[in-house]
């Protein structure tokens, strides 16, 4: 039989030819842009990654941020410095305590006011009752976003038991308002100490929980060891600090570097936990180990709170409390990382300029960095790992 594509007229050429039909798309290679979220806005927080595809593999990485930006630091311009704890304790709503705690902490030094020394170890307690309460939300949910929906339930249970505490002393289970400029709301209840103790050794007695049920999984292990390696180097480009750092073998905790409430005197009892690995796997066990000794320092407090005589635990302040002229800036170790404080001020009632410096805003501007070369499976065990919240975000 002759071939299609074979001519057989004198002086014409004998070889055949060949046509292309199609072979599906792997003729071509146009990457694909792929948006993670955003969600809707009802839900608890709204951010978007656009992702740049290869087949399965990321190229680049946008976090696209703003979304639930509500202008707080320019709302702190038109209150006073009572009014505006309010507004600075719902950035990062699992961390309400720490964040007013800054706060004040920036006025009182521009003040000059020392703090009665039962309200600093009160401060000192609940910080750290906030930390745990932080970190059992992220314990029990990264699990749950790579397929594990058992350690949500004990997290919960938990961190009912510190919720309990938290609200009997300030009357708030999220948003506890109980920092004033000077010291505390009111001195704690009676028998509020030894229902603490109580609470924070149920939550001990527990924590062996997500050593094996999380970390003895193996599934777990194999989804999050050697995922997401954040090196040091960009680690310090990039901001990032907190547990997210720590794990990345960046020794620093402001805790022990530069002491501020009641650290200084905890310093037997402070453990800066690190991890070399800097994987999803080593974040995770850092925040892990880091709730624990965040119960430790509780205990500590406890003790120390116990031994203290009756007291003061805030300053008398004016009908209207004006800062002086100048500015200042104070800074504390959040659960999620470094938190800071700009205050300026005009010596008016209301602050000319008070700029935060989340953690949580650096935490995820490195996703440019860690996702590209990664796999569109691990995308999801890598955000998780990064332990943020997006109020924190966009403030």
């Amino acid at each position: 039989m002759t071939d299609p594509g074979t001519s057989t007229e004198p002086g014409t050429s004998t070889e055949p030819t060949e046509t292309v039909v199609g072979v599906g798309g792997a003729a071509e290679s146009t990457d694909m842009v792929l948006n993670i979220g955003p969600q809707h806005p009802s839900t608890h927080g709204v951010l978007r990654l656009r992702l740049v595809l290869d087949g399965e593999r990321i190229t680049t990485a946008e976090p696209v941020i703003g979304y639930m930006h509500r202008g707080a630091e320019k709302l702190f311009e038109a209150r006073d410095y009572r009014q505006i704890i309010v507004l600075a304790n719902r950035h990062d709503w699992l961390s309400a305590f720490s964040n007013e705690l800054g706060v004040v902490m920036a006025v009182e030094r521009m003040l000059g006011m020392e703090v009665p020394e039962r309200a600093v170890w009160a401060r000192t307690l609940l910080a750290e009752l906030n930390r745990v309460l932080n970190h059992l939300m992220f314990l029990g949910s990264y699990p749950l976003e790579l397929g594990a929906i058992t350690p949500m339930f004990h997290a919960f249970t938990e961190r009912e038991e510190l919720q309990h505490v938290m609200e009997e002393v300030s009357g708030g289970r999220i948003h506890y308002m109980f920092n004033r400029v000077g010291g505390l709301k009111e001195d704690l209840p009676a028998g509020w100490l030894g229902r603490a103790r109580h609470a924070v050794a149920a939550v001990r007695a527990k924590m062996d929980t997500y050593d094996r049920l999380v970390l003895g999984n193996e599934i777990f292990r194999g989804r999050t060891r050697g995922v997401g390696v954040l090196a040091p180097a960009t680690v310090h480009a990039y901001g990032v600090s907190g547990p997210i750092a720590r794990a990345s073998g960046v020794d620093f905790d402001l805790r022990r570097d530069e002491p501020y409430l009641a650290y200084g005197e905890l310093a037997d009892v402070l453990k800066v936990v690190t991890r070399a690995e800097g994987d999803c796997l080593a974040r995770f066990e850092v925040l892990l180990e880091q709730t624990h000794n965040s119960l430790d320092l509780a205990d500590a407090c406890l003790d120390r709170l116990a031994e203290l005589p009756p007291g003061p635990v805030n300053q008398r302040l004016p009908k209207v409390l004006k800062a002086p002229e100048g500015a200042t800036y104070a800074w504390t170790e959040n659960p999620l990382g470094l938190n800071g404080y700009y205050l300026v001020s005009k010596g008016e009632k209301t602050p000319y300029r008070l700029k935060l410096r989340s953690a949580s805003y650096n935490n995820v501007q490195v996703l440019t960095e860690l996702l590209p070369g990664t796999l569109v499976a691990d995308m999801v065990a890598i955000l998780g790992s990064m332990f943020f919240v997006v109020g924190d975000i966009d403030k």
